[in-house]
C-alpha cells in the first residue's frame, strides 16, 4: 500500500475505534490526540524499507533495521500487534507525559499500517520469523492507485456513517471480555507452576 492509502487508512481506523468505543480510552479520547496520534505512526513499521517516506528521512535507522530483518520482518508481524494490544491494556497514571489517547491512538496507527498491508498481494508475515505470508489481496501495490485511494476513502465514510456504541466493544465488551479470560488463564497456568 502508498503511504497516501496508509494515511487514510489510519484516519478511518482512528474514527471507526473512537465511534466503535473499542476500548473506554478511545470512546472518550479527543479527536485532536487520537487524529495526530495515529497519524504519527502509521507508516513506521515501513521504517524496515529504506525507499518507504520514513525510511528515506531516517536512512541511519532504516538501513540497518532492513538488514536485519528484511521488509515487512518483524514489524508487521504478531510480536509487533502483540505489543500493540498491550500497549491497549496498560493503564496510563494521569502524571505520565503522554495523554492515554494518544499512546492508544499511536497503537492503532501501527496496527492499522499491518492490517492495511494484508489487503495487498504481498501480505504480512504474522507467524515471523516464518516466511508465511496472511492476506487478503483486494489491492494491487502501485503509484498512484485509483482502487486504493478509493477503497480507503470508502473506509473513511464508512466509519463516519457507523452510529456511534452499535458494537459491543468498550469496557463490558467482548474484547474486554477475551483480555480477561486470556489474563485470568495465564495467572492460572502460573499459580499452577508455583504450586508444584
Amino acid at each position: 500500500m502508498t503511504a497516501e492509502g496508509h494515511v487514510i487508512f489510519a484516519i478511518a481506523s482512528a474514527i471507526f475505534a473512537k465511534r466503535a468505543d473499542l476500548t473506554p480510552v478511545l470512546a472518550d479520547a479527543d479527536w485532536w490526540h487520537l487524529i495526530p496520534a495515529t497519524l504519527l505512526t502509521c507508516l513506521l513499521p515501513d521504517i524496515d524499507h529504506p525507499k518507504s517516506v520514513l525510511g528515506q528521512r531516517l536512512k541511519w535507522l532504516s538501513h540497518p533495521i532492513a538488514r536485519a530483518f528484511g521488509h515487512r520482518g518483524f514489524t508487521h508481524s504478531l510480536l509487533a500487534v502483540a505489543a500493540g494490544v498491550w500497549l491497549f491494556q496498560i493503564n496510563v497514571p494521569a502524571s505520565w507525559p503522554v495523554p492515554a489517547d494518544v499512546l492508544q491512538g499511536m497503537t492503532l496507527g501501527y496496527l492499522s499500517h499491518i492490517a492495511a498491508d494484508m489487503l495487498t498481494p504481498a501480505g504480512v508475515p504474522l507467524l515471523w520469523p516464518c516466511r508465511w505470508r496472511f492476506r487478503l489481496p483486494l489491492l494491487r501495490t502501485q503509484k498512484g492507485n485509483q482502487l486504493e485511494r478509493v477503497l480507503c476513502m470508502a473506509l473513511v465514510g464508512f466509519a463516519l456513517w457507523f452510529p456511534a456504541g452499535a458494537l459491543p466493544f468498550g469496557a463490558n465488551g467482548w474484547p474486554a471480555q477475551l483480555f480477561d479470560s486470556l489474563q485470568n488463564g495465564v495467572s492460572r497456568l502460573v499459580n499452577a507452576q508455583i504450586g508444584h
